[in-house]
C-alpha cells in the first residue's frame, strides 16, 4: 500500500537518484511528497526499483513528466502513456503533469523547447492534452516553461497560457522560478501574469534557482539555491490563489540534504503564514479565446 496523498499544504522534493540513500534514511516528516519523472523509473529494478518503492511506501508520490512532446507534431507516444498510466496506477499517484513544450523531433531532442505562441498551436497542443488524459484516465496539469527565444508570438504568453488550459480543460503546474525567469529575459511583469491566471486551474507549484549570467540573461537551472524574489513571487501567488503542493526542484550541484530540507521547511512556512493570513478578495481572471 502506498501512502496517502500530499494534502494542498505540503511541500515536497524531487526524488533524484543522487539523493536516494539519504532519503532513504530521513525522517518520515521531513518532507510531504516526492516527485518523480516516471520516465525514468519505469520498467526500473534491482537496487533503485527496491528504493523507489520504498520511499512510495513512506512518501506520497507525485509524477512529473520529460518526455510527452505535447507541442510536437509527431503522433503521442501512446505506449509511454499506456506504461505511466500503470506506473501512476501502481503507486496511487494522484497530480500527473507534463511541460507545455515539445522535446522530440524524429528522435528525443533532450530539451524542452518553447511552443509558437499561435491559435494554431493552442488547438493543436489542446487536442494533444486531451488525448494523453484520455489514454492516462485522469487530468493532468501542464507546466509553464522557461523558454529564451519564441518561435513566433502573435499572442502573449500568458494569453497563449490561458487558451490551453481552457481548449484543453487542464490544470496548470505553475513554476514561479520559470515564471520569474521569462519575465526578466522577456520583458513583462511577473506579479501581471500571475493575476490573469484562474486559481481553480492551479493544480500545484515548483520552484527552483537559476543561473544570472553575465550578459544579464536568467538561465533556468535548477542547480542553485532558490533567490530570494522567487521567493517573493511564492508568497505573492499563494497570496493569490491560496496554498497549493509546492515542489523544490534541485538537478545537479547537490548540497548537503540538510540544506534541501531548509528550503523545503522555507515552503513550509510560507504556506502556513499565508494560511493564516486573511483570505484576498477573488480577482476574476480575463478569459481566452481562440
Amino acid at each position: 500500500m502506498t501512502a496517502s496523498h500530499a494534502p494542498p499544504r505540503a511541500a515536497g522534493l524531487g526524488l533524484r537518484r543522487a539523493l536516494i540513500p539519504q532519503l532513504l534514511a530521513i525522517d518520515a516528516g521531513a518532507v510531504d511528497f516526492l516527485e518523480c519523472a516516471p520516465d525514468n523509473w519505469i520498467g526500473v529494478g534491482g537496487r533503485n526499483g527496491a528504493a523507489l518503492t520504498q520511499l512510495a511506501a513512506r512518501f506520497p508520490l507525485s509524477g512529473h513528466g520529460l518526455s510527452l512532446s505535447l507541442g510536437g507534431t509527431a503522433p503521442l507516444d501512446l505506449e509511454l502513456l499506456r506504461r505511466t498510466r500503470g506506473f501512476l496506477d501502481r503507486f496511487d499517484v494522484a497530480l500527473y503533469s507534463e511541460h507545455l513544450s515539445y522535446c522530440a523531433d524524429d528522435g528525443h531532442l533532450y530539451d524542452l523547447l518553447p511552443i509558437p505562441f499561435t491559435e494554431e498551436a493552442v488547438r493543436h497542443v489542446a487536442a494533444r492534452i486531451r488525448q494523453a488524459q484520455d489514454a492516462l484516465g485522469r487530468r493532468i496539469a501542464v507546466e509553464n516553461v522557461s523558454y529564451y527565444a519564441a518561435p513566433h508570438q502573435a499572442l502573449a504568453e500568458v494569453d497563449f497560457v490561458l487558451a490551453v488550459l481552457a481548449e484543453a480543460d487542464c490544470d496548470l503546474l505553475l513554476d514561479l522560478n520559470n515564471l520569474y525567469v521569462n519575465a526578466h529575459n522577456h520583458g513583462y511583469d511577473a506579479r501581471a501574469f500571475l493575476a490573469r491566471l484562474p486559481a481553480a486551474r492551479i493544480a500545484s507549484m515548483h520552484i527552483a534557482g537559476h543561473h544570472d549570467d553575465e550578459g544579464g540573461l536568467k538561465i533556468d537551472t535548477h542547480g542553485a539555491p532558490v533567490r530570494d524574489d522567487v521567493w517573493a513571487l511564492l508568497a505573492e501567488a499563494y497570496a493569490r490563489f491560496g496554498v497549493r503542493p509546492t515542489l523544490l526542484e534541485r538537478d545537479f550541484g547537490f548540497p548537503p540534504l540538510s540544506e534541501l530540507l531548509a528550503e523545503v521547511e522555507r515552503i513550509r512556512s510560507l504556506q502556513t503564514a499565508a494560511a493564516r493570513a486573511p483570505a484576498r478578495p477573488a480577482e476574476r481572471a480575463e478569459p481566452a479565446h481562440v
